[in-house]
């Protein structure tokens, strides 16, 4: 059933009509929303119902796919696949010494007292020759505990990705969001132990996140901080549970993106630095993307013995958005594949570029073909 969803998938590739294909983390069914035409929907105020994807700064558009036609089907890969065992090749010794430049500025900065935290990417080219839908298969195939997708919009671009990050999730007025930081390489089955440097800047954005909802919400709760694998790093997680107002998702939304994980503290000053001094579009990578405001009944009456008040149900709008990082844009024989780490004043940049080098091999290791 999944190859007659690819074979879908692929007239629409053809056709030049937009399409996502989608897994959720730890789940057994591959998701297929289809559009009709090749209409390019930018959201308002995320008020909209359909599959966003929106960019890391707001400030440019989010484009909703319509759920003209939506299939669900089991997701039963059970063949192996190949993955690359090699790492990523970085023999641009020019990028490096701008990303480490890059990075030795921003300490700088930070010295001076300009933001405590910021965090900077890059993006690293590589050639393959390979079907779209094998690369998919392999990333569905190796990432199980990330979001996995395949977004394709002939007047935006293609991209693929595994992410481990919720942005928010929301059933009726309640959501669940996260604070998501630190990475470690997993060795082994041991787990990790974090130095202060990693710890510190986890509770940043857990710190920020409180913050930046405690006006905007009715109810906010968080959980103890754990470690996570996502692949094969490790990660530091808190949970944060709420309930927001009737109408306020796009309030929710718009404070909680983008986050320190993805941005820097202060917001506003790491933000600036980042569109001053990167020297590159983003676009994508480090916004968010998924279902948004989509309905799902709940009956309102459990007892199968009471028929009549059985037939009340009240429908609720549903939303899961995961933060766009592990991610890549595809073209016709290359790959762009995005990274990026948090820099702080204790950050050693030849350490940095390790772990974007690192992070770079959750893509890289799913492409065949250089």
């Amino acid at each position: 059933m999944v190859k007659e969803l690819f074979n879908r998938a692929k007239d629409c590739l053809e056709d030049q009509l937009p399409f996502v294909l989608y897994s959720k983390p730890n789940e057994t069914d591959l998701v297929g929303v289809f559009q009709n035409d090749d209409a390019v929907h930018k959201v308002k105020d995320f008020s909209e119902t359909g599959f966003v994807f929106a960019p890391f700064d707001l400030n440019s558009d989010a484009i909703l796919l319509k759920m003209d036609a939506v299939e669900k089907v089991p997701l039963n890969l059970s063949t192996e696949v190949q993955v690359n065992g090699k790492s990523i090749p970085e023999n641009d010794a020019a990028e490096k010494e701008r990303y480490l430049k890059l990075i030795s500025k921003a300490i700088g900065n930070i010295d001076q007292g300009d933001f405590n935290k910021v965090v900077l990417s890059r993006k690293i080219e590589v050639d393959y020759h390979e079907d779209y839908f094998e690369v998919y298969q392999r990333i569905l195939q190796v990432y199980k505990k990330a979001f996995c997708y395949f977004w394709y919009h002939p007047k935006i671009g293609t991209w693929m990705g595994a992410t481990p990050e919720i942005l928010v999730k929301s059933n009726g007025s309640q959501f669940t969001t996260m604070s998501l930081a630190g990475t470690q390489n997993s060795i082994g089955d041991s787990e990790p132990i974090w130095k202060e440097k990693e710890s510190n800047e986890q509770q940043l954005v857990t710190d920020y996140i409180f913050d930046s909802l405690k006006d905007k919400v009715v109810s906010l709760n968080s959980s103890e901080r754990e470690s996570v694998k996502a692949g094969q790093l490790w990660h530091l997680r808190t949970e944060m549970k709420g309930t927001f107002a009737p109408d306020k998702f796009g309030d929710i939304l718009k404070a909680l993106h983008p986050t320190p994980a993805v941005c820097g503290s202060p917001l506003k000053n790491a933000k600036k630095f980042i569109l001053k001094n990167e020297l590159y579009e983003r676009t994508f990578y480090t916004g968010f993307l998924g279902e948004l405001n989509t309905k799902s009944e709940l009956s309102r009456n459990r007892n199968r013995r009471n028929q009549e008040n059985s037939a009340y149900r009240s429908v609720m709008k549903t939303s899961e958005l995961f933060v766009n990082l592990r991610c890549m844009q595809m073209f016709k024989d290359k790959a762009e594949i995005y990274v990026g780490g948090g820099i702080t004043g204790d950050s050693i940049p030849e350490k940095e570029w390790e772990e974007t080098a690192l992070k770079s091999n959750t893509m890289f290791r799913v492409l065949g073909g250089k």
